[in-house]
């Protein structure tokens, strides 16, 4: 039961390239455990018409990825209201960077590319554009939250195309 729980592709699990999201979380459909998950973590979700969290743990080589290491997060993001984007450790804790930035990103600072995409370096070292610093060691996870959202609400979750997460390079 534990090694179930502890699954970010478990049961109700939607994979969508490198991220991992549960629509029915929140919802009476939510699956036992996805409601187990829930109360022991003490999860606060998201109603399917508020929004929907992704999760990613591996890149788009499928790689585990390490708060040692620098990624570009690259692609579109479907259509919200409002976006946000952070590091968390294995405890799904965020992570902070640094003091003097925020430890997310969200979707009204983002500078964008021509055809609306973002590219988003992920490093504790600074990088020109988006840059989320980050910090630490060991197992991270990145987490997109899209509040507002269509596809939350919609059967078509798995058609959605979310960014790709490419490791540029991790510390020696």
């Amino acid at each position: 039961m534990w090694y179930v729980l502890n699954l970010q592709n478990g049961v109700g699990a939607v994979t969508i390239g490198d991220w991992t999201a549960f629509p029915d979380l929140g919802t009476p459909d939510t699956d036992p455990y996805s409601k187990a998950r829930v109360a022991r973590e003490g999860i606060l979700t998201l109603g399917r018409a508020e929004g929907l969290a992704f999760v990613a743990e591996n890149d788009s080589s499928g790689a585990e990825l390490r708060s040692g290491c620098s990624y570009t997060v690259q692609g579109t993001v479907p259509p919200s209201r409002f976006w946000t984007i952070h590091a968390a450790d294995e405890s799904m804790n965020v992570i902070n960077g640094l003091k003097q930035r925020a430890p997310a990103l969200h979707s009204y600072e983002m500078l964008r590319e021509q055809d609306n995409s973002v590219s988003i370096a992920v490093s504790r070292t600074p990088a020109p554009g988006n840059w989320l610093a980050m910090d630490g060691t060991g197992k991270m996870f990145l987490i997109l939250t899209l509040y507002d959202t269509t596809i939350a609400s919609s059967t078509g979750v798995a058609d959605v195309k979310l960014p790709r997460i490419i490791k540029v390079g991790c510390n020696a």
